[in-house]
C-alpha cells in the first residue's frame, strides 16, 4: 500500500461521501464509506510533512488551494458563498503549521507545544473549519505517534479517534476508525509521482465540488 494506493482511496471515498451529502442526505452508506477519507489524509498530511523537500511551498500550495476551493465548497454545499463553514484544505493547512511551530526545528518561536496545540484548536474552532478541533487532533494524533512501533502506533491512534468521535460528533464518525487497517499496511514507498499527478490530486477537491454544484443547479 503505497501513498499513490492511498491518495486515490481517500479520493474516492471523499467523492463518495461529497456525493451523499450533496445528494442523498438521507441515505448513510454514502457518509459511512466518507469516514475514512479524513484520517488517511491527516496521515499523508504528517508523511508530506516529514518528507518534503520544501516546507513554505508544500504550505502555500496548501493555504492557495485552500481559498480556490472555498468557492466551489461553498456553492456545492450550501448554494451561496458564506463564511459559516470552510473546506478541508484549511484544516489541513493549520494542521501542517502546528506540526511546524511544535518542531520549532531553527528556535525561532517562543510558543511552547501546548500553547501551539491550544491555539491550532481554538483557530479550527473559531474558524469552523471541515471537522474543526476533531480534525486538529486527528493530525496531531498521526504526528505525535508517528516513530512508534505500528501496533503501538495504530493502536494509540485507535484510541485518540474512538474517544475524541464520542465527544464531539454523531456516531457515524466512528466509521472513521475503518481507515486504520488500510494506513496499517502502507509500505512506505511512494508509488506514482510526478508534478501532473501530484497537481491533479489538489485540482480534484475544487473540482468535483464545481461538478456536483452544476448538477445541483442542472445546469
Amino acid at each position: 500500500m503505497n501513498t499513490f494506493v492511498l491518495k486515490l482511496i481517500a479520493l474516492i471515498s471523499m467523492i463518495i461521501d461529497h456525493y451523499g451529502a450533496i445528494f442523498h442526505e438521507d441515505i448513510m452508506i454514502y457518509r459511512m464509506i466518507g469516514r475514512i477519507a479524513f484520517p488517511i489524509y491527516c496521515f499523508l498530511l504528517v508523511e508530506g510533512y516529514y518528507h518534503t523537500k520544501d516546507f513554505n511551498k508544500y504550505a502555500k500550495r496548501l493555504f492557495i488551494f485552500a481559498l480556490i476551493s472555498e468557492v466551489f465548497f461553498d456553492y456545492a454545499f450550501y448554494g451561496k458563498l458564506g463564511f459559516g463553514h470552510q473546506n478541508v484544505f484549511f484544516t489541513l493547512f493549520i494542521g501542517l503549521m502546528a506540526m511546524h511551530f511544535i518542531d520549532n526545528k531553527e528556535g525561532k518561536y517562543k510558543l511552547d507545544k501546548n500553547r501551539v496545540i491550544i491555539l491550532a484548536i481554538a483557530l479550527a474552532s473559531i474558524l469552523f473549519v471541515d471537522y474543526t478541533f476533531m480534525g486538529i487532533i486527528y493530525i496531531l494524533a498521526f504526528y505525535f505517534n508517528r516513530e512508534y512501533p505500528s501496533k503501538k502506533k495504530f493502536l494509540n491512534i485507535g484510541l485518540i479517534m474512538l474517544i475524541t468521535n464520542i465527544i464531539s460528533t454523531t456516531l457515524i464518525q466512528q466509521f472513521s476508525l475503518l481507515a486504520l487497517p488500510v494506513l496499517y499496511f502502507y509500505n512506505g514507498k511512494l508509488g506514482p509521482k510526478n508534478k501532473v499527478l501530484q497537481l491533479s490530486f489538489y485540482i480534484a477537491y475544487p473540482l468535483h465540488l464545481l461538478i456536483f454544484y452544476l448538477i445541483k443547479v442542472g445546469f
